[in-house]
């Protein structure tokens, strides 16, 4: 090997390196605030009515989180799964963006509904990964939530917006009700 073609495999090598390292996963916020160290975490749940969906049926409550003097509420949607329970844990604050995004995307069906294509997507992601948004197929509109960002099985279907927006909206009232 010529002197050349060492110096390039070893820039190939090093730069190699660089890719392949692992990328860490963001923390939830729900994470974030458990993760914490040297404190004592209580948990307390709050069950909300059971939601019966076009595939599933979902349990949600809200779960306060104290963590030392600091208190946190978080809105959760859990559905049983095949290999075990899907849940998304939703901060306050982006229940109240859910909530307002849910009513941006029912104003935008009417149009989508006339779409001349054959599949549409509309949705809303929180900055943890929580997603809900519809799919026009054959002229039908159907609404989804994923749970988990990653996975399989982890989402939930319904065929009327106003079950989702019926949801949030007691979750939001529980926070409130708690706080």
């Amino acid at each position: 090997m010529n002197k050349h073609s060492i110096i390039t495999l070893i820039i190939l090598l090093m730069t190699s390196g660089v890719f392949c390292q692992e990328q860490k996963e963001q923390k939830s916020k729900m994470q974030e605030f458990v993760s914490k160290t040297g404190t004592i975490l209580k948990f307390e749940d709050y069950k909300l009515p059971n939601v019966k969906l076009s595939y599933a049926v979902t349990e949600s409550k809200i779960r306060k989180i104290i963590s030392g003097s600091e208190e946190k509420m978080f809105f959760q949607i859990s559905k049983k799964g095949k290999y075990g329970d899907k849940t998304a844990s939703i901060a306050y604050e982006d229940l109240l963006e859910v909530q307002k995004a849910l009513l941006n995307l029912k104003t935008q069906t009417e149009t989508d509904m006339n779409t001349l294509s054959d599949y549409l997507e509309n949705k809303f992601i929180t900055e943890d990964g929580f997603e809900i948004g519809y799919y026009v197929s054959k002229g039908k509109i159907t609404w989804y939530i994923n749970l988990e960002k990653y996975g399989s099985d982890n989402t939930v279907f319904t065929k009327d917006y106003k079950v989702f927006e019926n949801m949030f909206k007691s979750g939001k009232e529980k926070i409130e009700e708690l706080k």
